[in-house]
């Protein structure tokens, strides 16, 4: 099956690649969403640095974002997405890697100060969600929850 595709692209745009990986974490009911400081809803995760795995990338995401460390369940797969930043001024192809957290536990506090960390049903994180590759992973795991 081919890897879901959402925004429209810009033929006559210079894209720069910015893989990221994310994760679904999930407590009594509810999932965690992270609102960045331009109130844009996002799962937790954000861009790979230097040469980090997708687990790499998402454990050192979880601890700026919301001071947790994570046991990763299973791979839900790969969604891209183009879109452009108005924070950065740039236009991005952005392949996400989306994972299901199986638990995680607390052990500090975020260092990313500038975010606020929501917990929400699946049904408002569809709705608030900003990006369709998000809203697909969401959904995706909703299926899988459902078989």
């Amino acid at each position: 099956m081919e890897n879901p595709m959402f925004g429209e692209k810009d033929e006559s745009a210079n894209y720069q690649d910015r893989y990221a990986a994310y994760i679904i974490v999930e407590t009594h009911g509810k999932i965690a969403m992270i609102e960045a400081p331009n109130g844009a809803f996002f799962l937790p995760g954000g861009e790979k640095e230097g040469q980090e795995t997708n687990e790499e990338a998402i454990s050192r995401e979880l601890l700026e974002e919301m001071g947790i460390s994570a046991e990763i369940a299973c791979y839900l797969g790969e969604a891209a997405e183009y879109f452009y930043s108005n924070h950065r001024k740039t236009y991005f192809h952005n392949p996400g890697y989306f994972y299901v957290a199986k638990s995680w536990q607390k052990v500090g506090e975020p260092t990313e100060k500038d975010q606020s960390i929501w917990w929400v049903t699946p049904e408002t994180a569809l709705e608030k969600l900003k990006r369709g590759s998000h809203r697909w992973a969401v959904e995706k795991w909703l299926a899988m929850k459902q078989n």
